[in-house]
């Protein structure tokens, strides 16, 4: 996940001395893994069918260090502290990610947080979770710090060396790592080489490159650990053809793994049934094992550290409510969907779901422990290896809101969704939240409130509750003869449920699909004058400018982006219009791009648009097109990129024709 955000070992990362006082010694093992259903719960949770009795039920968990180091206290299901990898196996859980960083450590041994995560605390952790009889899974980054889509730094000590003296070191830093954790006793089950490569590992950024040095790292693991699965692991999901594409080149290159997993967040990775379809493709395909290596649900939209969540009350993009039941609901589908809807599935990590608060009493407090244990997603001293990120936005947890554990170290009840999902629990459902309202009117016309609202149900289903507004009909009739605006009426459902309703006053928009919400291009054509990797209409709500649909381009090669997106317009009548609509994207180098209106095939108006930064929309407006009666208005987007390094991307979402006054 990204948060924000040598061999040399660190000198003494991997002496025997240094690993682990308790090193070589045997483990006593207390099975806490539950062989029966917990009884007792409130969740209310459907059984997932089909269920392997071997299916991995993970946790990453690699902050638990840092945070006890910190003074965080962790407590059972019955109040009484413990050792959170006991209530995580009486839970349900029977395997515990840990990722394992080279060197996170600056010159002077202080270190870059994050759990500072070298193979002394992995060793630490593998020895806890194998202690109360869950096995380990082991995420070698291969970074001194964070690796993921946006960054893969190769390590300080391999900084200058070329791919195939990285390959060499990684076989001999996951080799000697894999054998420190078998000789302190560790249950080793997984093995994954990187983390969320998207077409980069180690500083590489050519597959021949890449695969050489996954492959290093899977000879090591076989060598020390050969009854162990090895895997690699991608983001984003909702790109299909980059998927493709990263399966064929690790098979045209030869390397020998076993599992293909996939991070898998609701927020931004599109749905399930994608999800599903993405990787059993690519199960069947290459006869792999496929698993979702990473998921999480925020149970509240609140902050309790003092430092940002990546997820907050603000968030726009709510599949399941943010509450325990909406986070083990999704836990459930997501666990649900690789048993039944991949022929290859074997199991489902949740992430970090340990990693709560280290105080609730100032940022103050709590920005000292994060710079003395690590136990923030970064420490200044990360500035170092990190200086555009870490280095500038160092600071505490990113997803203390996504943990399975209260701010006070109490463990939620959603965390047993591990167990019950192998029986269901049947628990009469209660309403547990309730869906705003948003609403899209004409100038001029009637708003009408509806007069009940969508309560999301504890065990997800939908009902009906009656909603009173707050409102008179006069404000409404103000609203509704105003100009173009955007109101918020806030209202109460039936049950105490407090509800608000959106209300977008707007000009009549005479384009039909205007935001693509209807999940189709039509009745918009694509001229294509490149040779683009994709050109679509996609579902992504994190990337929309309103909705959840918009329309999608990328592409892998420099100078290949390069067409056109247009719509006719009929039987209007005659007098003058306006044109807009909006576009944001990234990586677009020497670039032009423009709005355009023809009308009966003849330019009347171009205005530019401008791509800078994810997130940042601009919107084009052409104004005062003459429409003769009869004519046809045609009116539409060119893209034209040349990329910067390889490919450019972009949304463009929201167009409207209007009358001009």
């Amino acid at each position: 996940m990204r948060i924000r955000r040598g061999i040399a070992l660190a000198a003494a990362c991997l002496t025997a001395a240094s690993l682990c006082s308790c090193a070589g010694q045997k483990i006593e093992i207390e099975n806490a893994v539950p062989s029966s259903k917990i009884e007792g719960s409130t969740l209310c949770v459907r059984k997932v069918e089909n269920l392997p009795e071997d299916f991995i039920m993970g946790m990453d968990a690699s902050s638990v260090i840092a945070e006890e180091n910190s003074g965080v206290k962790y407590f059972g299901f019955d109040g009484q502290e413990q050792d959170v990898f006991k209530t995580l196996a009486e839970a349900g859980l029977n395997t515990i990610r840990v990722r394992v960083w080279n060197d996170p450590f600056d010159p002077e041994g202080r270190g870059y947080g994050g759990g500072n995560c070298d193979i002394n605390n992995a060793v630490m952790i593998g020895r806890r979770a194998t202690q109360y009889g869950m096995s380990l899974l082991v995420d070698f980054h291969l970074s001194d710090f964070w690796a993921d889509p946006g960054k893969q730094f190769a390590p300080k000590a391999w900084a200058e060396l070329d791919a195939e003296s990285k390959a060499k070191e990684t076989k001999r830093f996951v080799k000697e790592s894999l054998k420190a954790l078998k000789k302190a006793g560790v249950s080793v089950r997984m093995v994954q080489i990187g983390n969320e490569t998207n077409g980069k590992l180690c500083g590489e950024s050519s597959w021949e490159s890449i695969c050489r040095i996954i492959q290093a790292g899977c000879e090591a693991c076989r060598e020390v650990f050969p009854k162990a699965l090895t895997a690699v692991h991608f983001a984003n999901p909702e790109k299909a053809s980059s998927y493709a594409n990263y399966a064929a080149s690790l098979n045209e290159y030869g390397v020998d793994y076993d599992v293909f997993a996939s991070s898998y967040y609701p927020y931004w990775h599109g749905t399930l049934e994608n999800l599903g379809e993405v990787l059993n493709n690519i199960g069947r395909s290459y006869n792999k094992k496929v698993m979702v290596m990473e998921t999480s649900y925020a149970y509240t939209g609140e902050d309790s550290d003092f430092s940002g969540n990546t997820i907050s009350a603000g968030e726009s993009v709510k599949p399941y409510p943010f509450t325990v039941h909406g986070q083990a609901n999704c836990v459930r589908d997501v666990i649900d969907t690789v048993v039944n809807g991949m022929e290859n599935g074997i199991g489902v990590v949740y992430w970090e779901g340990t990693w709560i608060t280290v105080g609730t009493e100032s940022w103050e407090k709590n920005h000292e422990l994060w710079e003395k244990y690590g136990s923030g997603w970064a420490s200044s001293y990360a500035a170092s290896y990190d200086p555009e990120d870490a280095g500038k936005y160092y600071g505490g947890c990113a997803v203390d809101n996504q943990a399975m554990f209260a701010p006070d170290g109490k463990p939620l009840e959603s965390l047993r969704v591990f167990n019950l999902v192998r029986y269901g629990n049947d628990v009469s459902p209660t309403p547990d939240a309730v869906e705003d309202v948003e609403l899209t009117v004409d100038l001029g016309s009637e708003i009408a409130l509806p007069q009940t609202v969508a309560a999301v149900m504890t065990d997800n289903s939908r009902i009906a509750l009656p909603v009173v507004w707050d409102v008179s009909a006069e404000r409404l009739a103000q609203m509704s003869a105003g100009g173009p605006a955007v109101y918020t009426v806030n209202g109460a459902a039936e049950g105490g449920f407090a509800v608000k309703c959106t209300i977008r006053t707007v000009a009549f928009n005479y384009l039909e699909n205007s935001g693509f919400e209807s999940g189709r291009l039509e009745p918009w054509r694509v001229t294509e004058r490149g040779s683009a990797s994709e050109l679509y209409v996609e579902n992504k709500a994190t990337d929309s400018l309103s909705g959840t649909w918009h329309f999608h381009f990328w592409s892998s090669k420099r100078n290949s982006v390069d067409f056109s997106l247009e719509q006719d317009v009929t039987a209007l009548p005659a007098g003058k219009y306006s044109f807009t609509v909006s576009i944001m994207g990234g990586d677009c180098g020497a670039a032009e791009i423009y709005a355009y209106a023809l009308v009966d095939g003849i330019e009347a108006g171009r205005a530019p648009l401008v791509i800078t930064s994810y997130g940042n929309w601009d919107t084009a407006l052409i104004d005062g097109i003459e429409i003769p009666e009869g004519s046809v208005l045609t009116v539409g987007v060119s893209v034209k990129c040349e990329g910067e390094g390889s490919g450019a991307w972009g949304k463009i979402d929201e167009a409207a024709v209007n009358s001009s006054h």
